[in-house]
């Protein structure tokens, strides 16, 4: 993705609001004129845009992994689209419209910001992100302690790491790397013994899961203090592994070889070809 430094200084400054704003307003008129007329529109419920919404979430990390900013640009409006329908929805409701959405979200940067709005110090990061989970533990209504806001359904890797940035903020962390990584090998040799070190006849599954999801947990903790996003980085194994198996299946049709007829030794000197290949563009597959 480009930085600012990169980026054409009027797309950065107060000069665009007016066409952004303008912008805004006409996706408000397009909206409320579907709403009103299209048959499909005039359906939709908050409950039958959940998964949609979902849907396109996803499809703008894929363009965020392919680094394909014209397709993110269309992903974005997608979902745009999708947060003024629900907000326009619970107007329909009475419960509030898109404006008392922006408006709290404005209020909660700056009440949240302390170091930016008021006299807080806050010279890294780190210090920002405590500050943030202490206020939010503040506020009016938060019951549920620190982990309360991370949501249930989060897929279980992106959660880890959630779980553990809030801890953090709390001040419940390892002080050194070096610790952690102690921990992952600790971990590692209970999964190991759980495992029967290779005789899985001998294992409790039951108990040899929960030491895996321990030694996983362990891992992404590990990840956090490198600097690495654990998700984003077996993402890109993941598509390191397709784009491979992907030459493999075609390198042997080429060659007029079906791969149920071929033995793993003879798959693997394809395999071998794929990985001498020259690097893949980022996010390819």
């Amino acid at each position: 993705m480009e930085n600012s430094a990169s980026i054409p200084s009027v797309l950065l400054t107060s000069a665009r609001h007016p066409a952004q704003l303008e912008a805004f307003g006409r996706l408000l008129d397009v909206l409320d004129r579907l709403r009103t007329e299209c048959p499909w529109d005039k359906k939709q419920t908050l409950q039958s845009l959940r998964h949609l919404t979902i849907e396109e979430t996803y499809e703008i990390s894929d363009a965020i992994l392919r680094d394909d900013l014209p397709d993110l640009k269309k992903e974005l409006g997608d979902v745009m689209l999708h947060l003024l329908f629900y907000a326009r929805i619970a107007a329909e409701k009475g419960a509030f419209d898109i404006a008392d959405v922006l408006n709290a979200q404005c209020e909660k940067l700056i009440y949240r910001h302390p170091h930016i709005y008021g006299d807080a110090q806050a010279d890294d990061e780190d210090a920002v992100k405590r500050n943030w989970e202490q206020l939010k533990l503040k506020e009016k209504g938060n019951t549920a302690g620190v982990l309360g806001g991370v949501p249930t359904s989060l897929p279980a890797l992106v959660k880890a790491m959630r779980i553990q940035e809030k801890a953090r903020g709390a001040g419940f962390d390892w002080e050194q790397p070096e610790q952690v990584w102690e921990k992952v090998k600790e971990e590692l040799g209970e999964f190991g013994d759980e495992y029967s070190h290779g005789r899985p006849e001998q294992m409790d599954v039951e108990r040899a899961a929960d030491e895996f999801g321990d030694l996983l947990f362990s891992l992404v903790n590990f990840a956090r203090f490198a600097g690495i996003n654990p998700e984003e980085a077996l993402e890109r194994t993941n598509r390191k592994f397709i784009s491979r198996f992907q030459y493999l299946e075609s390198a042997a049709a080429a060659n007029g070889e079906r791969l149920a007829d071929l033995t793993l030794a003879q798959m693997d000197i394809y395999w071998e070809q794929a990985k001498q290949r020259p690097t893949q563009p980022k996010g390819a597959n």
